[in-house]
């Protein structure tokens, strides 16, 4: 503890300034410090001379020197983001106020140890606060509070800045429903990011989370928030807890029906994930690139996630994996992925990188052979490909940057759309092995397309929504299904299995 909060460089500190006060108040050198401040202040000597007396009072001193290390000490462990927002601006008024207690080494490892030991009794004061943080005339009448709109002002200053005191309620929120979904906490700070990002669409209901929580922003300086229904019974359940009079009973269970208005929550990206891709680091609003932190790697699951969502929208990583190339500007979309926590399908174009798992299946399902020839449709930048015989498959793919990725990885490409391209060829595989794109029924059109391709006693191998299963046939096949991958997509949660079709001779 005291080498991790300084605590030999405070107690050095502390003893230069009883040192320096002694030397000023209480000897005949604190008569002439008023000629160093005449003599060297220049045209502000007149005002500073004044203050002479009072700059070197040791309390003072010793009560900014505490608020300094208290607010260094904090830093250093994660107790800040596990606080309630009421707690922090308490910790935060007395660091601003200097009134702190001596930073001495029981004390700050009675507090530290405290703090960090009673997290569990913080969610309880999380929800507690949002629940008082809400606006007066909402409360009014609305005791089931996570069940309907909910109001919070002052989101907004006058000035149009961000009100990180409420901005951190929203924030608890946010922490409260990632625990439900045993989902890694968010920074304290960021749901403040998150207020700033949708100033920029004024009125308009935002999925975050999700689809967890529903958020609309005023230019008056309110958020009109909406909790799912499947997370606010549970919310509400713990506020009863807190507050027996105040919900009703039939608000704390689980909705019998399926809300029509609320769509099913998806499996957001980890808050890890989406604090590298934060807009901050996006370059600007015209610049067809973008730069992970140059410690993004230290956190190695985050940093390999955040690669894969950059590749699923049309990044494409220089040697040192920090720097991604774009054909079109991305800070909208990557603003979108920082708000919903997922990857937008109609910028992705559902383009998710193949996971290794489904991969090695498919190529497995494929059976291929020592003189087969291959073709991957769509082939993104390889992550399927890499598990086919490189020497010996074709890859289609209509991005221009994704063709120099697997050029670079060796692999024979054509530039083209694939629709189009399987309509004109007169190439025809022993084996096609895809992972089409899913928006708007598009992997039905691509895999009927690469059926025309392959060969008589070839194979056609498909990674398809699950939802197929039961719908999709290919005529002059033989048809069989893996087993549903659930989740296994980075930022989305859709399920998908395996097509394996086979033509007879």
């Amino acid at each position: 503890m005291r080498e991790i909060c300084g605590l030999g460089q405070y107690q050095a500190a502390r003893r230069h300034i009883d040192e320096l006060g002694a030397i000023v108040n209480g000897g005949e050198l604190g008569n002439v410090v008023h000629y160093f401040i005449e003599g060297n202040a220049g045209d502000d000597r007149f005002h500073r001379t004044v203050y002479v007396e009072k700059l070197f009072l040791v309390p003072g001193a010793v009560g900014a020197l505490n608020s300094a290390y208290w607010s260094k000490a904090l830093a250093l462990t994660d107790v800040l983001d596990h606080m309630p927002q009421k707690r922090r601006d308490e910790w935060f008024k007395s660091i601003k106020e200097q009134n702190t207690p001596d930073f001495e080494e029981a004390t700050v490892r009675d507090t530290i140890s405290g703090l960090l030991n009673i997290r569990q009794q913080f969610l309880a004061e999380r929800v507690d606060g949002i629940f008082r943080g809400l606006s007066g005339e909402h409360v009014t009448n609305a005791p089931e509070v996570f069940g309907k709109r909910m109001i919070l002002s002052r989101v907004l200053s006058s000035y149009g800045s961000v009100e990180h005191s409420t901005a951190g309620l929203i924030n608890d929120l946010r922490c409260v429903i990632a625990k439900f979904m045993g989902r890694d906490e968010p920074k304290h700070y960021v749901s403040g990011r998150l207020v700033d990002m949708l100033r920029c669409r004024w009125g308009e209901l935002v999925s975050i989370d999700g689809g967890a929580l529903r958020m609309r922003l005023y230019k008056k300086g309110t958020a009109h928030l909406e909790v799912h229904p499947d997370m606010a019974w549970r919310l509400n359940s713990i506020l009863a807890h807190l507050h027996p009079l105040a919900i009703p009973a039939q608000f704390r269970k689980k909705p019998a029906k399926r809300s029509k208005e609320f769509k099913t929550i998806d499996r957001p990206l980890p808050f890890a994930v989406l604090e590298l891709l934060a807009e901050r680091q996006s370059g600007g609003a015209y610049v067809k690139g973008f730069s992970l932190p140059y410690n993004a790697k230290e956190n190695r699951a985050a940093y390999e996630e955040a690669v894969r969502v950059l590749v699923s929208i049309g990044g494409v990583p220089d040697k040192s994996g920090l720097q991604f190339s774009f054909e079109y500007v991305p800070s909208e979309v990557l603003r979108e992925i920082c708000t919903s926590g997922c990857i937008p399908d109609r910028q992705s174009h559902q383009f998710y990188p193949t996971p290794e798992s489904v991969a090695r299946v498919a190529a497995e399902l494929a059976a291929i052979g020592e003189g087969d020839q291959v073709l991957e449709p769509s082939a993104g930048h390889g992550d399927l490909a890499a598990f086919l015989p490189v020497d010996r498959t074709r890859c289609v793919e209509v991005s221009a940057l994704r063709c120099s990725v697997l050029k670079a990885r060796g692999f024979d490409t054509v530039q083209a759309d694939f629709i189009e391209w399987a309509t004109t060829t007169a190439e025809r595989f022993n084996r096609v092995v895809m992972n089409p794109p899913y928006s708007e029924g598009r992997w039905r059109a691509h895999t009927e397309a690469a059926a025309t391709l392959v060969r008589a006693g070839g194979r056609l191998v498909a990674v398809l929504p699950a939802s197929a299963r039961n719908s999709f046939e290919l005529p002059g096949f033989v048809c069989g299904w893996s087993r549903v991958f659930d989740n296994e997509f980075a930022g989305t949660s859709v399920s998908v299995a395996i097509l394996s079709a086979s033509k007879p001779d």
